[in-house]
């Protein structure tokens, strides 16, 4: 989720990338990090609230698996 997120662009800026414009965090999202890292993907976290609330079902969640199989395959 969002502190996920957040916590690898730390991780990023701590080791001395910073990528420009600032990624958003959002549910699908791929963003570019640059100097040889991957790319961050952004997924709401599996909790029993997400899931319960609707704010992430199965189908979005087989859609981000998806994603990143495409990005490790290309």
């Amino acid at each position: 989720g969002p502190l996920g997120f957040d916590a690898c662009l730390r991780l990023f800026r701590a080791r001395g990338v910073a990528p420009r414009p600032r990624p958003v965090f959002s549910h699908g999202s791929v963003h570019e990090i640059g100097d040889g890292l991957p790319v961050l993907l952004g997924c709401y976290h599996p909790s029993r609230q997400n899931t319960n609330t609707r704010k992430l079902t199965p189908a979005m969640m087989d859609g981000v698996f998806s994603k990143a199989r495409r990005i490790i395959r290309s």
